[in-house]
């Protein structure tokens, strides 16, 4: 049998999410959706730190840590490698290095972003 999510898409991405969703407070499919949209928070932020060099790292940081409490560290990878392009994943990958949810072994060929490894130590 093939697993359905062995390759996320915009077909089975909500699937998957809500298989994954650990909300005991969720009492609503509005709240579920609401969680979702981090993602496009967070996409909104990297763009806005790629554009014009505005980085606001704590609420980059917050959105992980939610989204990795809702759904798992692993599942959250996945569904931003799903959800957010190659440009964004040097910024991404410094800050889940940072909160601890990847080594530094991890996807060697993403470089670190050195202005986001700075900032991450003055915190």
């Amino acid at each position: 049998m093939m697993n359905i999510f062995e390759e996320l898409n915009e077909e089975n991405f909500t699937l998957f999410a809500i298989r994954h969703y650990n909300n005991p407070q969720c009492t609503s499919t509005e709240e579920f959706y609401e969680d979702i949209r981090r993602f496009r928070y967070l996409k909104r932020l990297l763009k806005r730190y790629l554009k014009s060099g505005e980085l606001r790292e704590r609420l980059i940081l917050n959105h992980l840590i939610v989204l990795s409490n809702l759904f798992g560290v692993d599942n959250t990878i996945r569904m931003l490698e799903f959800k957010l392009e190659d440009e964004f994943w040097p910024t991404l990958k410094t800050c889940l290095l940072y909160l601890g949810y990847i080594d530094e072994k991890w996807k060697l060929e993403i470089p670190l972003d050195e202005e986001v490894t700075k900032r991450m130590r003055e915190l």
